[in-house]
């Protein structure tokens, strides 16, 4: 989200590194008893956005309905419940939040225009998905808001900020908008500089973060377009410690949303789609010294993957005044880095590209759809380059077919001018879509340009398994036969998957299902193989080296290791007889994958071999000779019938 002018993000982190100050909180009481808004509606949805059908999925880099058709996430975001105070002066005081704008902890607007009506408006901007940020904060809150707070709605007199949110979660839902919920922040503190509210466990642990997502996703889970959880917006530097994407520490935002997103999809609601923002911050912002936004970037080489291998949807900023290498402070904290809008057209769409929207290749571990679910300008912009800026990146949006949400949806008049719309104290309309706003011409653009509609085709699906740090199970059926190999870093491929590809150090593996059903028997059963028991006599594919083998009609979902050196295969019986011709893939000395590389590079930097796409593994080769790598030597790849 955009800060004050005059307190652009990250300006405190400099600050923050010179006097090394530290935030601090309070804790907040125990959440409430979930509310009505948990239970499924019966009445009949008021009229809006195009029919479609919950839940949504995802086939390659797009997002698909219940029915197999595209849905284009066409969103805003409607804040206000992830809280307004910047974070000095009085909190009742107007002056001391964001451009003056006091939400109360509940979603802008309610105080000047009823429900209904702020509804009817959205309808009118042709959006079809609301991002809804919250707090930690509101979710602890029991104290009713004051009854200014919902003066245009005085049914919501009374309520806490969580039931407020409720009642708008419950009314976008029956008037047929998606919902995506947003953890926004942890206190109710504007974002997004050195606030307390830098990484999902600033003032609160990994453990109580993703209990507090179990909480809202299941709180939710009956209401039926809430079809999304954004794990966590804006993740940075706080004043010490960058987050970091894979090293396996209480930095580690990989893991951190790898370990949520499984929570919410196991115990909570196994609907939604998983939002995964990437870093959108590292390093101290002055010239010379390594600093930047990641982004997306890791997720080249390492990217996440979930129990259903259909809900990951990755996600960016970007606003003008930032850049690849730019906080966008002004002032302390500034560097001579260009912004997005220092940018030409085709140097935007380079860096876009390059941070964000490589992840939509097909083909590869890493391929999902990529949501920018913040972007921005106010219609008070002078700024030829920031107008230039925003024409460029609403072209590049509709050029391709892009998800976008834009930020925000509300705001006051006087008050917010990058608010599509706005409110005066009397519940007046203005904004966008008047005719004096310069921005309305991109917006309708980017609102109207073509786009893919109808059933989406299926796609190979590619996943990327890892061991770095701990267990990669991410099969719900293997989960529930307990542990398989005690004391052993355990993976394996999500349900519908199959191995498919092993590196020789680094604990990796590829899955895939081919672009075909899944290849596993409806049966529970597995068979963990720890020797060469079911090698055949005379089937030696791998002389003298060990050879993990399937038994017959088997095939190759998981693994399991010991430091470098693999421990145990773990097999499933076909679903249809299996047997084909065989082959060795060797990858101890060099890569040995299919000439089109499908998957991608999944286990960068070390050997890696490979089955072909008409092909299953049924058989991983090691040795434990001295002086030799015990990690994987070469897999037995059979011919799918």
């Amino acid at each position: 989200m955009p800060l004050a002018p005059a307190v652009l993000r990250l300006t405190g982190t400099a600050l923050g590194l010179l006097l090394l100050a530290a935030q601090t909180t309070t804790a907040s009481a125990a959440p409430p008893p979930p509310s009505p808004a948990a239970q499924a509606t019966a009445q009949a949805p008021a009229p809006g956005p195009a029919t479609w059908y919950p839940p949504l999925s995802t086939r390659g880099r797009f997002i698909v309905d219940g029915q197999g058709n595209r849905f284009r996430l066409k969103a805003a975001n409607w804040d206000g419940a992830q809280g307004s105070w910047t974070g000095s002066g009085s909190v009742t005081d107007p002056a001391s939040h964001h451009a003056g704008q006091n939400s109360y902890g509940i979603p802008l607007g309610l105080d000047r225009v009823p429900l209904d009506g702020l509804l009817a408006d959205f309808r009118q901007l042709g959006i079809n998905t609301i991002r809804l940020p919250f707090s930690n904060a509101m979710i602890h809150s029991t104290t009713p808001v004051p009854d200014i707070a919902v003066g245009a709605n005085p049914q919501l007199r009374g309520r806490t900020p969580l039931q407020i949110f409720d009642a708008v979660v419950d009314a976008l839902s029956r008037s047929r908008f998606a919902v995506i919920l947003n953890n926004h922040t942890r206190t109710s503190r504007w974002c997004c500089g050195v606030d307390g509210n830098e990484r999902w466990n600033s003032g609160q642990s990994t453990q109580q973060w993703a209990d507090d997502w179990v909480f809202m996703a299941r709180r939710y889970a009956a209401v039926p377009r809430v079809i999304g959880a954004d794990l966590y917006n804006e993740v940075r530097r706080d004043v010490l410690d960058d987050p970091n994407w894979g090293l396996g520490d209480n930095h580690d935002w990989y893991a951190a949303a790898q370990f949520a997103a499984d929570r919410i999809l196991t115990e909570a609601n196994p609907r939604l789609l998983i939002v995964v923002e990437g870093i959108n911050w590292t390093g101290v912002p002055v010239d010379g010294l390594p600093h930047g936004r990641p982004m997306l970037t890791p997720a080249r080489t390492l990217s996440h993957t979930l129990v259903d291998a259909h809900k990951l949807v990755y996600s960016a900023h970007f606003y003008g005044y930032t850049g690849p290498h730019h906080s966008g402070a002004t002032g302390v904290g500034e560097t001579h880095d260009p912004r997005y809008q220092d940018l030409t057209r085709e140097q935007l769409a380079a860096a876009l590209e390059d941070e964000a929207f490589f992840v939509e290749k097909t083909g590869r571990h890493y391929t999902a759809p990529v949501w920018v679910s913040e972007f921005g300008i106010g219609s008070s912009e002078t700024n030829a380059a920031a107008r230039a800026w925003f024409g460029s990146i609403t072209d590049y949006f509709a050029d391709h077919d892009a998800d976008f949400a834009y930020w925000p949806l509300v705001g006051f008049d006087g008050h917010d001018d990058w608010a599509l719309l706005r409110y005066d104290g009397a519940g007046h309309r203005t904004g966008i879509l008047d005719s004096g706003d310069w921005r309305g011409a991109a917006w309708q653009h980017l609102m109207t340009a073509p786009s893919d509609a109808g059933p989406v085709t299926a796609v190979p699906t590619w996943r990327m398994l890892t061991t770095d740090h701990g267990d990669a199970v991410e099969s719900l059926r293997v989960r529930d036969t307990g542990d398989w190999d005690p004391g052993a870093y355990k993976a394996a491929c999500p349900d519908g998957l199959r191995l498919t590809g092993l590196s020789h150090t680094t604990g990796r593996g590829l899955c895939t299902d081919g672009g075909a059903p899944d290849l596993r028997a409806s049966g529970a059963g597995q068979t963990v193989v720890v020797d060469e028991h079911y090698v055949p006599a005379g089937g030696d594919w791998a002389s003298g080296y060990t050879k993990l083998q399937c038994p017959p009609g088997g095939f190759l979902i998981g693994y399991s290791v010991r430091g470098e050196r693999l421990s145990a295969a773990l097999c499933v019986p076909g679903r249809i007889p299996l047997s084909g011709v065989g082959r060795t893939v060797w990858f101890d000395r060099s890569d040995n994958r299919p000439v089109d590389a499908a998957g991608g590079d999944f286990a960068y930097g070390a050997y890696k071999g490979q089955c072909a796409a008409n092909e299953y593994a049924t058989g991983i080769a090691f040795t434990t000779r001295v002086g030799s790598r015990p990690g994987p030597d070469a897999l037995l790849c059979r011919t799918l019938p």
